[in-house]
C-alpha cells in the first residue's frame, strides 16, 4: 500500500473574529483569497492608499434627501465625521439608506419606519465595517436607525442632525412646529385670515433641522443620549451651531474608540439604559411617539416595555424640563441651559448609574464631571419641578385592554375625570368630511373618538389623533376638549388627548364598536379609559361588524400589513424583533 501524495497545507484562514476593516465579511466566490484580492483592487480604483485600505473602517450611515428639510446639512456632518475617522486612524466610508422626511411621506412616516431599520441593519451587516456612525434626525430616523444598529449588533454611535433656530415674527418668537399648530388653531377659530396664516407660514421654519420645541425628533435625540449611545451634550444643539460639527467630529473619533473596545449596542441598550430613557422621556416632557419607537428599539435587544412599569416610573418622575409644547422655550434654549445632562444629573439619584454608554464610561461617571452652568428657568431641580410626576401616563380598561397613552403634561386637568358622550369618526376621510360641518352633533362636553387610524388601518397610524375642535366649537372658544383614538399624536401637539389605543379598532379593538351617543368615562387618577355599554350589546356589534378588508397584493404594503404589531409592542414588524412570536 502506497503513501496517499502530499497535498499542499492549506494557508490558515484568518479567524473571523480577528478580520477588520476590509477583510470583514468576504463576499462568497467560494475562495475567500480571491474575493479579498478582488475587493482591494475595486477599493483601490476609488483612489484609496495602500494604507488606509488597511485600516479599520468606520461606516457612516448617510441619510441626506431633498426630501428631507431636516436633513440638509446631513453633508456637512459627514465631512466632519470623516474628519474624526481619519484623525483617530480609521478608514471612513460613507453609504446611503432611506431618509424619512416626516411630512414629505404617505401615508405617514411610521409606515416606513421598519422599512429603514431593515435597510439600516442590513447594510451595516452586509458592508465591510467594524463600527458605523448613524446620522440622521427627522422623526422616525433616529429610532429606525437604532433599530437597525442593535439588530445588527456591531459598535454603534448616534449622531443627530440638531434642532432648527427660531424665527421672528411680528416681534414674536416663533419655532416649528407647536406655534404652527396653535396659529391654525387661531386660523381655523376665525381670529386670523388667509394671509396672516401664510404670513406665518414662512416664518415657522427658517434653518435646516428638526422642530425646533421638544417634538419626536427631539425627544428621541434626548432619548439616544439617554440611552448611551450618543455622546454626552450632543443632544439638543442647534443643527446651524458650530458645536453641531465638533460634535459630528468627535463622534467619528469615538466610533473607531468603540470598535477597538468592541462595545457593541447589545452592552449599552439593556434593560436599566431602557428604564433609564424612560425616566427621561418622562422629565422633559416628551412625544408620545417615543413610548412606541423605545418599546421596538428595545424589543429588537429582547427586552420588553412594559406600560404598567411606566406608570409606575411616571409616579415618581418630575417634569423638569419647560419646553415647548407645554412650556415657553425651545431646543437651543435647553442647549445654552445645560442640556440633557443636566436633566441627568437632576435625575441621579432615579438613575442606573451603572448603564454603560459609549464612551466606554458607565452613566454615573460620565455624570461625576463638572457640571458647568445649568438655567433653572429651563431646567427645574427635582426639588421645585414643573410638575411633581411625568410627563405620560398609560390608561387600561374596557376601550383599551392592551393600554393607551395620554401626554397629561401637555393636557388640561379639569378634563382628567370626567364621563362623555362619544361622537364618533369612522375614518380620517369621515372626519375630514364633518368635523366642520354646522350641524354636526357636538358639544365641549363630548368626547371625540376617531376610529380606524392605528397600525393596522389602511392609513397606518398617521399623526391624526390631534383631532381638531369642531370649527362651531373653537369659534365659540373651545380651546380642549377629550379626544380618543388609536392614531398617533406629534410631539408638537397638546390637548386632552387619548391615543395608541390598543388593540387597534383594525384588529378587531373594543375601540371599533364605539357608537355615537355611548357614554365613556376617562379617570387618569385610576388610569382607566372605559366604554359604558353592555357586553350583551358589544357582542351584538361586533358580529355585525363587515369582514376585513384583504390585505394589499403585493410589495412592502403587504409584508407591512402582515407583519406590524400593536402599538403596545411598539408597531415593529414581528419578524424583526429579537425574539418573533410567529
Amino acid at each position: 500500500m502506497t503513501d496517499a501524495p502530499e497535498t499542499a497545507a492549506p494557508k490558515p484562514e484568518p479567524k473571523p473574529e480577528l478580520a477588520h476593516g476590509l477583510a470583514r465579511g468576504l463576499t462568497n466566490y467560494g475562495d475567500r483569497d480571491f474575493a479579498r484580492y478582488l475587493r482591494l483592487s475595486m477599493a483601490r480604483s476609488m483612489g484609496l492608499s495602500t494604507g488606509l485600505l488597511k485600516k479599520p473602517v468606520v461606516g457612516i450611515a448617510a441619510t441626506y434627501s431633498e426630501f428631507n428639510n431636516c436633513h440638509r446639512l446631513v453633508p456637512e456632518l459627514v465631512a466632519a465625521v470623516k474628519r474624526g475617522v481619519l484623525a483617530a486612524g480609521g478608514l471612513p466610508l460613507e453609504f446611503p439608506t432611506i431618509s424619512l422626511g416626516e411630512v414629505f411621506l404617505n401615508p405617514t412616516s411610521l409606515f416606513f419606519r421598519n422599512l429603514m431599520s431593515v435597510d439600516t441593519e442590513e447594510m451595516i451587516r452586509g458592508q465591510p465595517m467594524d463600527a458605523v456612525v448613524l446620522v440622521g434626525g427627522c422623526d422616525k430616523t433616529v429610532p429606525a436607525q437604532l433599530m437597525g444598529a442593535v439588530s445588527a449588533d456591531i459598535p454603534a454611535i448616534q449622531v443627530v442632525t440638531g434642532p432648527m433656530m427660531t424665527g421672528r415674527w411680528r416681534g414674536e418668537r416663533l419655532g416649528a412646529c407647536t406655534d404652527c399648530r396653535r396659529f391654525w388653531a387661531k386660523f381655523r377659530a376665525g381670529e386670523i385670515d388667509a394671509a396672516t396664516i401664510e404670513e406665518v407660514e414662512g416664518s415657522l421654519a427658517t434653518t435646516a433641522g428638526t422642530c425646533a420645541v421638544m417634538g419626536t425628533a427631539s425627544t428621541m435625540a434626548s432619548l439616544a443620549e439617554a440611552l448611551g449611545m450618543m455622546l454626552p451634550g450632543t443632544a439638543a444643539i442647534p443643527a446651524v451651531h458650530a458645536d453641531r460639527i465638533r460634535a459630528a467630529e468627535a463622534s467619528g473619533a469615538a466610533a473607531l474608540r468603540l470598535a477597538q473596545l468592541g462595545l457593541t449596542p447589545a452592552r449599552i441598550v439593556t434593560p436599566k439604559a431602557v428604564e433609564n430613557a424612560l425616566r427621561v422621556l418622562l422629565a422633559i416632557g416628551g412625544s408620545t411617539n417615543a413610548i412606541i419607537h423605545l418599546t421596538a428599539i428595545a424589543g429588537r435587544a429582547g427586552i420588553p416595555v412594559d406600560l404598567h412599569r411606566l406608570n409606575e416610573l411616571s409616579d415618581t418622575t418630575p417634569v423638569l424640563v419647560d419646553l415647548k409644547p407645554t412650556g415657553p422655550f425651545y431646543m437651543e434654549d435647553l442647549h445654552v441651559a445645560g442640556g440633557i445632562g443636566a436633566v441627568l444629573r437632576e435625575l441621579a439619584p432615579l438613575l442606573h448609574l451603572d448603564a454603560l454608554t459609549v464612551t466606554g464610561e458607565t452613566l454615573g461617571e460620565r455624570l461625576a464631571a463638572e457640571p458647568g452652568f445649568v438655567d433653572r428657568a429651563v431646567v427645574r431641580t427635582r426639588a421645585e419641578p414643573l410638575q411633581p410626576q411625568g410627563g405620560l401616563v398609560a390608561l387600561f380598561g374596557s376601550l383599551a385592554p392592551r393600554g393607551a397613552i395620554l401626554k397629561r403634561a401637555a393636557a388640561d386637568p379639569t378634563l382628567f375625570e370626567r364621563e362623555g358622550r362619544a361622537v364618533v369618526f369612522t375614518s380620517l376621510e369621515d372626519l375630514a368630511a364633518r368635523i366642520d360641518d354646522p350641524d354636526l352633533d357636538v358639544t365641549a362636553e363630548d368626547f371625540l373618538v376617531l376610529q380606524n387610524a392605528g397600525p393596522l388601518s389602511a392609513s397606518g397610524m398617521p399623526e391624526a389623533g390631534y383631532l381638531p375642535i369642531p370649527s362651531k366649537l373653537a369659534r365659540a372658544g373651545v380651546k380642549d376638549m377629550v379626544r380618543i383614538s388609536d392614531a398617533r399624536m406629534s410631539g408638537t401637539a397638546y390637548g386632552t388627548i387619548v391615543l395608541h389605543v390598543a388593540p387597534d379598532a383594525a384588529s378587531g379593538g373594543p375601540l371599533g364598536l364605539v357608537r355615537d351617543g355611548d357614554r365613556i368615562r376617562l379617570s387618569v387618577r385610576e388610569r382607566r379609559i372605559d366604554l359604558l355599554v353592555a357586553e350583551d350589546e358589544l357582542a351584538r356589534r361586533r358580529a355585525a361588524q363587515p369582514p376585513a378588508p384583504p390585505p394589499p397584493k403585493r410589495g412592502y404594503a403587504r409584508l407591512y400589513k402582515e407583519q406590524v404589531l400593536q402599538a403596545d409592542e411598539g408597531c415593529d414588524f414581528d419578524i424583526l424583533r429579537a425574539e418573533p412570536s410567529r
